[in-house]
């Protein structure tokens, strides 16, 4: 992962389960050190459903705490497993879907 400003969170790895347990870790203290969460998931290249439980726990963290979380860009593979578990609505970001087949 890579902060890239101050509210920002850029994360330019897998999102899986091999990789759940720091990243939990970075995502809770990004949301704790900001009131207003941006995250960048454009570089995520493989997600699985402990990536998708991530974002549901920081979605939940954000709503308890009366924070905002803003997902500024999605890889094809987090947009695909959205769509796939249709989550879509629930975090409310636009997505961008490329016109490439």
């Amino acid at each position: 992962m890579n902060a890239t400003t101050a509210n920002r969170l850029a994360i330019r790895e897998d999102m899986t389960i091999y990789q759940a347990q720091a990243q939990k870790e970075q995502l809770l203290a990004a949301l704790a050190a900001t009131e207003d969460l941006e995250l960048d998931l454009s570089g995520v290249g493989e997600m699985d459903t402990a990536g998708l439980q991530l974002l549901l726990l920081l979605k939940r963290e954000v709503l308890q705490q009366g924070k905002q979380l803003k997902i500024i860009s999605h890889s094809p593979s987090v947009q695909h497993l959205f769509d796939f578990c249709n989550l879509v609505g629930v975090f409310g970001d636009p997505m961008l879907i490329s016109a490439k087949p």
